[in-house]
């Protein structure tokens, strides 16, 4: 059995009403946890909600994205830190820097990137407080900027929380530098399948065992052969068997890896 260490369940492309029917495809395809990820303040409640109905089976880590950053409502850290005292988190996340996008309306890119950069450190200070590690994400258009500025932000925080660069598109030199410099992981969504991603087959390929994990950041990047279609978790079991057959493990030994990776990280003993 493998874990999806990040999906997002409260996205309106999942039928709230056949939440079901979701797990049970997941559990028949050999997924039998999934962390489900907040990424913004009005989706916090329907997350916890599935970690309330499943329990041991669905978990949750919340946080506020980089693209919403300009819409975080006053008091967002202390509502979040009441909100883990009601119900165990996971981790700290979807949080990080994201300067693919264009800026919202109103705000020009610099100034726009300091409020995510500044959103990212008050993150890293709650999952500091609550003693949780912290998912990130990092996109750009071009060139490395997010990486190094995350980098940079996550430094001040080592020995504290430890970071998992999900969706991790990145190559083999970041990725050792996100190992040494910080403890932390990094998570391989469908993307390590698809024919044009060479370079993230090739790092899931290469990851040390003690830190790759694996996730579908479904209802996005359904992996081949399923490319196109909306992702859930039981597609995860496609990325498994690339991955595996890539590392010239079979599928029992890789989920063996990433399962022990997922429960320590995520403290899924605990929550």
């Amino acid at each position: 059995m493998i874990i999806d260490t990040h999906c997002h369940l409260a996205s309106a492309q999942f039928d709230q009403s056949h939440r079901e029917t979701y797990v049970q495809h997941a559990l028949l395809a050999n997924t039998d946890r999934m962390i489900t990820l907040g990424a913004r303040p009005d989706d916090w409640e329907v997350n916890a909600a599935w970690a309330r109905q499943f329990p041991g089976v669905v978990f949750c880590a919340l946080g506020i994205h980089p693209d919403d950053a300009h819409e975080a409502p006053e008091g967002w850290t202390d509502r979040l830190f009441r909100m883990a005292q009601d119900i165990p988190l996971a981790a700290i996340g979807e949080t990080g820097l994201d300067y693919f996008h264009a800026p919202p309306r109103g705000w020009e890119p610099e100034s726009f990137r300091r409020l995510q950069q500044d959103m990212l450190e008050r993150h890293f200070d709650l999952a500091a407080r609550l003693g949780l590690n912290i998912v990130l994400h990092t996109r750009d258009r071009k060139g490395s900027a997010s990486f190094e500025d995350a980098l940079a932000i996550a430094r001040n925080y080592a020995g504290r929380v430890r970071p998992v660069f999900h969706c991790f598109i990145g190559n083999t030199a970041q990725a050792t530098r996100i190992f040494d410099e910080l403890d932390g992981m990094i998570s391989f969504t469908g993307v390590a399948t698809f024919k044009n991603a060479p370079v993230v087959a090739e790092t899931a390929r290469w990851c040390p065992e003690n830190r790759i994990m694996l996730e579908t950041d479904s209802p996005y990047l359904s992996p081949e052969p399923l490319r196109g279609r909306m992702n859930e978790p039981a597609h995860l079991i496609h990325t498994a068997r690339f991955i595996a057959a890539s590392r010239g493990m079979n599928l029992e030994e890789l989920a063996h890896v990433t399962t022990r990776n997922a429960e320590t990280f995520y403290n899924l003993g605990k929550v």
